[in-house]
């Protein structure tokens, strides 16, 4: 997700006839539909190639995306848009020339750039009264006789400053007022209200068609599996190797060789779940190999059991530690012991230094720059419309798959999906594409629902997929540009993970649902129960 280097030395410099002096100004010349324009050179930072993007939902119209730039959050905008010109395809040819104005940063995309040019005072013209295409307020001049590529054609002079308090009066507006708060987040809010003492938070995964989990207070992180794991000589058998996790090396424990079976070739499909184990008084970490990933769920203790004391006799009872019955015990998942399951003590037989080995958590918090805000986030990554969300984990109460049906609720919200019966209570369903206003999609089985608790009101979300629950370091969490009033509300901050190449959005829990829609939910769910 990175950009190109600065393009500055690819344009052509073009001086004006007769010697420079202190009267003369310098300005970058772009072509938008066939028409000469510029930007004084000022308040031009860099021009760079067309960076990849993701897409921002509720932003203005004119925003093309976020790009990182070395490590920074880059708007980009369609400069076409914001002069109310139509919209093109981009090609080689298509450059983002990044200004600051307004006190904020911005891409600005350009068809073309041409040159950079000198241009004495006497070439430059007042935008009185000239007409063009582009609306007049965003008219700073106009040059007259330009050399290269518009030599013998008005160029006109954008207003930049204008332009960005006019399109994006949101991020000006924050920008000026940085300072007078920290701005920072509490996630979860809403969430705290519920009592989450008696549930236990779990991270649920398949291994040959079985069901199991772990605490998620152990899942620092879960990533895809490496092409291939590099195999350790004189290791425990479960021990498939070590893998480099951003610059560390990480053992990698196949949870089919602990259960028995057999153990295919890592496929893109399979998961790697970090977990911390206790080892001689220290945290460290361990991969584990699962089948796929499935869900984050919040179980209530009271569906929580240990094993049958016949059951607890065998060798197993060591890995698991209990046992949950969901959908009225049709459906059991096995609780299992992070430090049991990977055997910590086998892994003293690596013929590794221990250092090398495992990376601990202070070992990972080293890494990190403190920003004084406070500890690292467990995030939950899901998708929308190829486009990489996440909510703060302690947000989210569950995560369940989309019933093949749903109570549907005439003259009800229109992003509002239905109602669906949660072990006996009425939950309300909203496509969260069509919140964001994406495409809506049709139903598929990767699709599943995140359970958050809105003002109160327990409520699911309907998703492309759910990726991954990550852990991102406070240095990596930045506030999210602020380009139109709800989107600056739902998108509050972005995750930005160059080493990665990602960058994740970070949804505001209590901003997705506002509080006239919350009462009508409220009001639809009080309706359901009682004609139930």
């Amino acid at each position: 997700m990175s950009t190109e280097g600065t393009l500055l030395e690819e344009v052509d410099p073009v001086a004006s006839d007769g010697e420079e002096n202190d009267t003369s100004s310098d300005f970058v010349t772009f072509e938008m539909a066939g028409e000469s324009y510029a930007l004084p050179m000022e308040r031009v930072q860099e021009i760079i190639r067309m960076p990849e993007l993701i897409r921002v939902p509720l932003g203005p119209s004119a925003l093309e995306g976020l790009a990182n730039l070395r490590g920074r959050v880059l708007p980009v905008v369609s400069l076409r848009t914001c002069c109310g010109l139509s919209t093109a395809e981009h090609d080689e040819a298509t450059r983002v020339v990044v200004v600051q104005a307004a006190g904020a940063t911005l891409g600005l995309v350009v068809d073309r750039v041409t040159a950079v040019v000198s241009v004495e005072a006497d070439q430059l013209e007042s935008a009185e009264g000239v007409q063009s295409t582009v609306r007049s307020e965003l008219l700073a001049a106009v040059l007259k006789g330009t050399a290269g590529r518009a030599a013998g054609r008005m160029t006109t002079v954008l207003d930049v400053q204008r332009l960005v308090r006019a399109e994006f009066a949101d991020l000006a507006r924050k920008v000026a007022a940085s300072g007078t708060g920290s701005g920072a987040w509490t996630p979860a809010a809403t969430a705290a209200e519920d009592d989450s003492s008696d549930t236990l938070e779990l991270v649920s995964f398949a291994v040959d068609g079985q069901e199991y989990a772990l605490p998620i207070d152990r899942v620092q992180e879960i990533v895809q599996a490496p092409e291939r794991v590099t195999a350790v000589p004189n290791a425990a058998a479960r021990v498939l190797g070590v893998m480099d996790l951003r610059g560390g090396l990480l053992p990698v424990v196949s949870l089919r060789q602990v259960f028995g079976l057999e153990v295919p070739v890592l496929q893109p499909h399979n998961r790697i779940v970090v977990v911390t184990v206790e080892r001689e008084g220290r945290e460290s970490l361990v991969g584990v190999v699962m089948d796929t990933v499935r869900e984050v769920l919040r179980v209530p203790a009271e569906l929580v059991g240990a094993l049958p004391h016949v059951v607890s006799g065998g060798g197993r009872s060591r890995e698991v530690q209990s046992v949950c019955r969901l959908e009225d015990g049709k459906r059991l998942v096995s609780v299992l012991s992070a430090d049991s399951l990977v055997d910590v003590g086998g892994l003293a037989d690596l013929d590794l230094d221990d250092a090398a080995v495992t990376r601990t958590r202070q070992d990972q918090e080293d890494d990190v720059v403190d920003d004084g805000r406070g500890d690292d986030e467990l995030l939950v990554v899901f998708r929308l419309q190829g486009e990489e969300y996440c909510v703060a984990v302690d947000a989210v109460q569950e995560i369940i798959r989309v019933p093949e049906t749903l109570i549907r609720v005439p003259k009800t919200l229109d992003f509002v999906e239905g109602l669906v019966n949660l072990r006996g209570a009425v939950l309300p369903v909203v496509d969260l594409r069509t919140r964001l206003g994406l495409d809506r999609s049709a139903r598929d089985e990767r699709q599943r629902i995140v359970v958050l608790i809105i003002q109160g009101v327990r409520t699911g979300f309907v998703v492309d997929s759910v990726a991954e629950v990550l852990r991102v370091g406070n240095a990596e969490l930045e506030d999210a540009p602020e380009l139109s009033p709800e989107q600056a509300e739902v998108v509050t901050r972005v995750a930005n993970l160059p080493r990665q190449d990602r960058m994740l959005l970070v949804l505001e829990p209590a901003q997705l649902l506002g509080g006239a829609q919350v009462a009508q939910l409220v009001d639809e769910v009080r309706s359901s129960s009682t004609a139930a």
